[in-house]
């Protein structure tokens, strides 16, 4: 069973930093993009950040304050956050896109089961 397993969140200060990390685990040939998503309550899931082997890519909000990296080795991704904002506050998921070997090569898309970052002072 492949699955995507997230760390990291939690409660922080205006200003502060925050580290999510993701990994990913299983019958897994190979990964062609992580990323992270956020969601607040009444609104749709939107994205944060995705890289792939050749690139990173922010939402404009994230552009400058959050690092994306990514462990291809340990099929891992992480999320810097710094100067962190209220606004900032959400559910973020961690998303990957991968071949699994179950059941023969087959293409999924998998979401880690969220994690709570609140910006609070």
């Amino acid at each position: 069973q492949v699955q995507l397993v997230e760390s990291g969140g939690g409660l922080v200060q205006p200003g502060g930093s925050l580290r999510l990390s993701c990994a990913a685990s299983g019958s897994i040939f190979s990964i062609n993009a992580m990323g992270w998503y956020r969601q607040v309550p009444g609104k749709e899931r939107e994205l944060v950040a995705t890289v792939t082997s050749a690139s990173a890519d922010y939402a404009d909000s994230a552009k400058g304050r959050f690092t994306i990296s990514r462990d291809n080795a340990k099929n891992t991704v992480s999320l810097q956050m710094n100067s962190l904002k209220p606004e900032d506050t959400a559910v973020y998921y961690c998303n990957a896109a991968l071949i699994t070997t179950t059941n023969g090569y087959r293409y999924r898309e998998l979401w880690g089961q969220g994690s709570l970052v609140t910006v609070s002072s």
